[in-house]
């Protein structure tokens, strides 16, 4: 073990160490390229052959991630992309960064971190360090991930010895303006302490700051109970939202009173539904875990409920809005500004506007939509949408009965929307925080 593990953490105290990332999306490729900025080389792996030529020509598929940072990855011979798994032996630390999403039955769907704990395994080498960052339920690197990789190949490898293993989940944040991959804390959980050590050194690299705790459990947990926080508190002021319009209070006046208090409140806001890839996901990893061991999480399950309930919300509030101006639902004209799951980036991975367009159709609506950052709606695994995105001009938003704002981007002229839109609905309170008010604007 010593000898195994000397020699890689010499390799990656002289950057002569190679990293390997399997699944090349919002956490996998800003990632490599962080790893890429420091020297190290790094080889990008993924099955979505398409993604393979445009990285290796320098170009981005993800708006907040600039191409000219890949091109200058791969000029500089430090990067390249492939969706050849044979070559995993020649890297010294994999890292696995693939979906982990909900099943049709709200259960955990862990198909893509299974097969690259496979793959991973098939190609395993002795003194490699395997490290999961995908989101998922406590467990999941010891009771998945260990066995695979320790039956790899018949070779009977013993983790901390033959190999390292490690869970650190990914805490990012897309085109947040004032963090990114390299400046939030990393947490790393190694299922020993020679595989904690050698997972530190790696990540020490390229991260402001790791915080290491004492097992992969502790890191999968610590993942899970960032984002139960927030779905929890969100969950919240949502139904303070639904509650205050009965009073006739406006929610988001009462938020901005409450945080004036310097202690003891944190501010969160209300919207059409949760979208992103972690926050409407996580809890329901723990949820699911926590009855294989008799217990229930009621608290977790009842935000669940309030959050998953906010798009029926919101449609529920455009029919009574257009039935005080005597019309309908039914056949209404419904213009959804905003396709992205929040402002100023192109991820609509669980977008609740996905689910108000369907929503609206079912109640016989016709809608369309507009968003400057997704000019044609793609396919996701739950929708099917045959759209593009619409252009906003005098005559098309005059042409709609109900213009409702989903993502409120800083792209958007607010003034010039509401100037022309007969009616519009607004769930993130953007027309009132751009200076804009009139009685053709409600909130939902």
């Amino acid at each position: 073990m010593a000898d195994l593990k000397s020699e890689l953490l010499e390799k990656i105290k002289s950057k002569n160490h190679k990293v390997g990332i399997i699944g090349l999306g919002y956490v996998g490729l800003p990632l490599a390229l962080e790893f890429v900025s420091k020297n190290v080389k790094t080889i990008g792996f993924d099955i979505d052959d398409t993604k393979i030529p445009v990285l290796n020509s320098g170009k981005s598929y993800i708006k907040h991630i600039a191409s000219e940072r890949i091109a200058n990855a791969v000029r500089s011979e430090l990067f390249e992309a492939t969706s050849d798994f044979s070559r995993l032996p020649e890297v010294d630390a994999v890292i696995i960064a693939v979906p982990t999403p909900l099943n049709k039955h709200r259960e955990p769907d862990l198909s893509y971190v299974e097969s690259s704990a496979k793959i991973s395994a098939q190609y395993l080498r002795k003194g490699q360090l395997v490290v999961l960052e995908s989101s998922t339920y406590p467990g999941t690197t010891d009771e998945i991930l260990l066995p695979l990789l320790e039956n790899s190949n018949g070779n009977n490898f013993k983790a901390g010895e033959d190999f390292f293993l490690a869970f650190s989940p990914e805490r990012e944040d897309p085109n947040n303006p004032n963090f990114n991959t390299a400046t939030i804390p990393k947490v790393v959980g190694g299922l020993t302490p020679a595989c904690l050590e050698v997972a530190l050194a790696v990540y020490n690299q390229i991260i402001v700051k790791t915080v290491p705790v004492s097992s992969p459990r502790a890191a999968e947990a610590t993942k899970l109970l960032e984002n139960i926080y927030r779905a929890i508190n969100i969950a919240l002021v949502n139904e303070l939202k639904m509650v205050f319009d009965k009073m006739d209070i406006d929610v988001w006046e009462v938020i901005d009173a409450a945080k004036t208090k310097p202690f003891g409140f944190n501010a969160f806001y209300p919207g059409p539904g949760l979208g992103g890839h972690c926050i409407p996901i996580d809890p329901f990893y723990l949820t699911w875990k926590a009855r294989q061991y008799d217990q229930h999480t009621r608290f977790i399950e009842l935000a669940g409920e309030i959050n998953t309930y906010q798009p029926y919300y919101v449609v529920e509030r455009c029919a009574d809005i257009l039935n005080g101006y005597q019309k309908t639902l039914k056949n209404a004209k419904v213009l959804i500004l905003g396709a992205a799951y929040k402002k100023d980036i192109d991820d609509m991975r669980e977008s609740p506007s996905l689910k108000l367009i369907s929503l609206l159709r079912g109640k016989g609506a016709i809608v369309d939509y507009n968003d400057p950052y997704i000019p044609k709606m793609p396919s996701t695994r739950k929708y099917k949408y045959e759209m593009t995105s619409i252009e906003l001009t005098p005559e098309n938003l005059s042409g709609y009965d109900l213009v409702l704002l989903s993502t409120d981007h800083s792209d958007y002229d607010y003034k010039f929307i509401a100037s022309h839109a007969k009616l519009t609905v607004d769930t993130r309170n953007a027309f009132e925080k751009a200076g804009v008010k009139n009685q053709n604007i409600f909130k939902a």
